[in-house]
């Protein structure tokens, strides 16, 4: 009878419509988080898929039309770690697509039409976030080609606008180890094979559009021992063959369209950071090597007029990347690695006479360090090589690069 009566007046009575949405999260995850795979496939001849993911908090939501505020406590504290293993015999015909992923928090929040309001705190203090994906044996042959990715993230931010105004403060911070390895040991690849790897601390990423603005201050703070991607790919005979690793502490890219952007930054890593890139082929027809690391990197953009940049970075732990390629006979060999402690880029739009205001402040401490090593033992048409390694990089403009 009462919930008869109950459901009678809810119906009778609706809530009163409410134009601003209202988020609150709170998670805090304390085991450890752990995933894995292994494939044992002979003689495929289709596609070989597969996907592997730890994940330690994760949130997520939209808005269309009103507004929403968002006010969101991630606390990691226990290890994420993610693992594949393939071993692929015979022949293999069709495409390989591997991909790892471990993370420690995630949040995703997306405006259409509607103005966001972000109140953002994320912490990993868990030992260890771990990706690993491996493809073998050595004696694969890979006809079809195959992606191989390893992904290693800590803390994740990403927020996306349309027709939106995105308001608001994110604050991340990691002590957590981060490594991600990924490797392809095989005989035969005719076709392009691709080993990817990227260990991030903290990362944060807002693009909005469709006459959007931005107001925002950022923290970020990695802590922990260090942070380690490793690309390997190895074949005896391969077409088209690339290695990239790619590591970083505290990465923020964040681009709008349509209206003003006002961003306060803050970034500070004393963690050791390391990238490797490996490329082994005795016969190949274009074989890549490619590493880059990085203590701080911040990318500030507006298509638009107004930009306004108060950035701070501070580098006190070590950053080194090494690319290596080896080979016997082939055609192209391209390897490059590039280090830095602080980077930071801030444009404006080229066509609309953008103006741009930047308070920048970059201090590094830690020692950088860049390494590219080649090597052909028979013959080859083009070996194209590159090391960067630099203390503070900062660039600011107002038309396209090379203007």
């Amino acid at each position: 009878m009462f919930a008869a009566v109950a459901t009678d007046a809810c119906a009778q009575t609706p809530p009163p419509p409410q134009d601003d949405s209202v988020v609150l999260n709170e998670q805090l995850q304390l085991g450890d988080v752990i995933a894995g795979q292994t494939l044992n496939v002979v003689n495929a001849q289709s596609q070989v898929t597969t996907s592997t993911v730890s994940q330690g908090n994760y949130a997520s939501g939209a808005v269309q039309n009103g507004s929403i505020t968002v006010q969101s406590n991630q606390d990691m504290r226990g290890s994420s770690v993610a693992r594949t293993d393939l071993n692929l015999t015979g022949d293999t015909a069709g495409v390989v697509n591997a991909t790892t992923q471990a993370s420690g928090n995630y949040l995703g929040v997306s405006g259409f039409q509607a103005d966001v309001t972000l109140d953002a705190t994320q912490s990993n203090t868990g030992a260890l976030v771990s990706a690993t994906t491996e493809l073998g044996p050595d004696t694969a042959r890979l006809l079809g080609g195959a992606n191989v990715a390893a992904s290693a993230v800590s803390n994740t931010t990403a927020v996306y606008g349309e027709g939106a105004f995105i308001d608001g403060t994110i604050d991340q911070s990691s002590s957590a180890t981060v490594r991600s390895f990924s490797r392809i040991q095989s005989q035969y690849i005719p076709a392009t094979a691709n080993v990817t790897s990227e260990a991030l601390a903290n990362v944060v990423s807002v693009n909005s559009g469709q006459t959007s603005g931005q107001n925002l201050t950022l923290t970020q703070r990695s802590t922990g021992d260090f942070l380690e991607a490793e690309a390997s790919a190895n074949a005896g005979n391969s077409w088209d063959l690339a290695a990239r690793a790619r590591a970083s502490a505290n990465q923020a890219s964040l681009y709008n369209q349509g209206g003003s952007v006002v961003v306060a930054s803050d970034q500070q890593n004393s963690s050791f950071v390391r990238s490797s890139a490996l490329t082994t082929a005795f016969d190949y027809g274009s074989a890549t090597a490619a590493s880059r690391a990085a203590g701080n990197d911040l990318s500030v953009g507006n298509n638009d007029i107004y930009l306004e940049l108060d950035n701070t970075q501070l580098n006190t732990g070590g950053v080194d990347s090494t690319a290596t390629f080896s080979g016997t006979n082939g055609y192209d060999a391209y390897v490059g690695a590039d280090a830095v402690g602080n980077n930071v880029t801030g444009y404006g739009c080229s066509t609309c006479q953008g103006y741009m205001e930047v308070r920048n402040t970059q201090t590094n401490q830690g020692d950088v360090s860049a390494t590219a090593n080649t090597t052909v033992a028979g013959s080859g048409r083009a070996v194209i090589t590159g090391a960067n390694a630099t203390g503070n990089s900062a660039t600011f403009y107002v038309s396209r690069p090379g203007n």
